[in-house]
This record gives structure tokens, sequence and C-alpha cells, in this order.
């Protein structure tokens, strides 16, 4: 199968995914207990109040169509508007979302290097060193992003006095207008990344310092730089694009916890208003961008897997 054929194949599949998981989405949103009329009507409304806010709302439509009317509105480019604040869904995601990409990307500009240089010393070297990273990365990978980002705090905002607690944006402004505000949340999404990514790339390293391939090479008296550079890391490219592909799949998951910590103005934090003010159509919206951006995380790695792979296989 050429690479066309194979990313066409893995681009349909996607559709597909994101399609059940919006339809997964929508239905975890309307089995959570309560819903929004609290939130627009105010908690004083009366019963007759509250049951006229709900049918403005279309809540006491079925689920179903009310999940038929927001895939068509999907479709055509329409994610419909906030109970909360009738904020149109797409505004939102255009102002939050490029802040939590910012995110993710200055964390994995950290992560990547860091973890294949980590991935590589501990994969060839093993003896006492891999044993001390790889405890103290199954650790670090074992605490809670919150707990990870209040050590942080406590040494670097409050002990220390050299960066802010919280990530405080001017309004109007980005998050590059004030690059200190983004240094604790890199730095806590980077320790979770780091964590997973330098397992995997060890393991990786590890399995491909084992084949009769680098075996032969280190008989030919290639080692040391030479064999990691010309050898191994060719050959883990593979595996290691795949590796970091889930860490920034777990990067998204980390990303909510994070932004709430330091009340970050990033898609995670609104998702987590959103959720809390049972703001459906705000929920649906950007847990479905978030799976996008997934998906497409996801396909953009196989297909670089397949591409280092091609070339491992002419490169031998």
């Amino acid at each position: 199968m050429n690479l066309l054929a194979f990313a066409a194949r893995r681009l349909a599949g996607a559709a597909v995914l994101l399609v059940l998981l919006s339809a997964a989405v929508f239905a975890a949103t309307a089995v959570l207990p309560g819903d929004a009329v609290s939130a627009v009507a105010g908690v004083d409304a009366s019963e007759a109040q509250r049951a006229e806010v709900r049918a403005g709302l279309g809540l006491d439509r079925p689920a179903v169509a009310r999940y038929a009317d927001w895939a068509a509105g999907a479709v055509r480019g329409d994610l419909g508007r906030g109970f909360v604040g009738e904020r149109p869904v797409a505004d939102v995601l255009a102002t939050r979302l490029p802040n939590s990409l910012l995110l993710a990307g200055l964390t994995l500009a950290v992560t990547a290097p860091l973890a294949t240089l980590l991935g590589l010393w501990t994969g060839l070297r093993g003896g006492v060193a891999d044993r001390v990273v790889s405890t103290s990365a199954q650790i670090l990978a074992a605490i809670p992003e919150f707990v990870v980002a209040a050590l942080l705090v406590a040494v670097l905002a409050v002990w220390l006095e050299v960066l802010p607690r919280v990530s405080v944006i001017p309004l109007g402004g980005t998050p590059l207008d004030v690059p200190h505000a983004l240094v604790l949340p890199v730095l806590t999404l980077s320790a979770v990344g780091l964590a997973v990514a330098t397992r995997l790339l060890r393991a990786s390293v590890a399995d491909t310092a084992a084949t009769p391939y680098c075996e032969a090479a280190r008989l030919n008296g290639v080692r040391g730089v030479r064999l990691a550079v010309r050898h191994i890391l060719p050959n883990a490219a593979g595996p290691a694009v795949q590796a970091l592909t889930l860490t920034t799949g777990a990067l998204v998951g980390s990303a909510v916890v994070v932004e709430n910590v330091f009340d970050y103005p990033g898609i995670g934090r609104e998702l987590q208003l959103a959720v809390a003010a049972r703001d459906v159509p705000m929920v649906q919206g950007i847990a479905t961008a978030l799976v996008a951006v997934m998906l497409a995380v996801l396909l953009l790695g196989d297909v670089c897997a397949r591409l280092l792979g091609a070339r491992e296989g002419h490169g031998r």
C-alpha cells in the first residue's frame, strides 16, 4: 500500500471515529445530573420560569433530535452558541484553542530533545544510570499533575519568588505578551510528558540496540556517538515518533488540569467551566475540537512513522 492510500484510509477511519466520539460526548453530557437551567434562569427562578428557560434552550426535546440538529450545524461549520452568555462556540475555540496549542507546542519543544537524549543514554548504557533514570521517570509519571504544579509553585513562586503563581494575561493580549507566565505551566506539562516519553523511547532504543543489525555494527567497530546517531537513532525513530505522539495525547488531558491550576486562558479551562455549568453546546464543541486535534496528531504520527519505516527499509 502506497503512502497516499495509507493516509487516505487512516483519514477516513479518523473521520468515522470523530463522528462516533462526538456522539459519545453528547451522550455523556446528556446523562450528567442537572442542566444549564439554573445557570441561565438563576437559583431563585420559579418552576414556571425554569420550564420556560428549559424549553427556550431546547432541553425539553429528545437527546437524539438535539444531537441531529447539532451535527447538521457542525457539518455546515456552525457549532452553535453556549447556553451561558450565548457566546458562539466557534469564537471561543478561535480565541482559546491557539493558547492551548502554544502551551502544547512549547512543552513538546522542551520534552522531545530531552526525552531523546535520556532515552538514548539509558537505552544504550544500561546499569545504574538506566535504573536511576527509569525509576525517577516512573515515579514522576505516577505523580498527579496538580501535585507537580503545587511543588513548582511552592519553590519557584512562593519561596524563590522568581515566577508568578498564576498566568495572568492582559485583556486583549496573548500569552506571548507575558512569556514568564508560560514558564510554570510548561514546566509542569514537560515534567509529566518527559517521564512518559523517556520510558517509551528508552524501550525503543534498547530493542533496536539488541537487533542483529546493530550487533553487526558493533562487531565492525562502530561504537559510542557514531553507533547512536548512525544506527540506533534512525532505526528507533519510527517507534520514537509514535511515543511522542502518545505523549502529545497525554498532554491534552494534562493541559485541562494545568490550565485550571494556573488560571491559564486555554481551551481546557473553558471546557472545565462549561462542564460545571452543564453548557452542552460549549462542551460538545470544545470536546469535539479536542478529539479532532488528537486524531490529527495521531494521523500525522502514523504517516511520519510510515515514512521513517520505509526509509529504514531502504537504508539497511
